[in-house]
């Protein structure tokens, strides 16, 4: 368990020290997670909206038309 430990502390300094010294890296990194955050979440709001939530109003008819539909397209 202390080799576990020791590993993650260096593991944890070797990152901390090389964010902590990056200059132009940490402006690729700002954009890389504002990307990120573009993709999995505004795009999901705008291009992917719940319709099992919109369409059925328990949890037992939206089980029963996944059933339907996983079934259908399996035959």
């Amino acid at each position: 368990m202390a080799n576990i430990t020791g590993f993650s502390k260096r593991v944890w300094d070797l990152y901390y020290e090389g964010f902590k010294g990056m200059t132009v890296g940490k402006t690729l990194w700002i954009i890389i997670l504002v990307k990120l955050f573009f993709f999995f979440v505004v795009m999901k709001l705008l291009f992917f909206p719940n319709l099992l939530q919109r369409d059925y109003t328990t949890d037992e008819e939206r089980a029963d038309h996944v059933r339907q539909e996983l079934a259908n397209r399996g035959s």
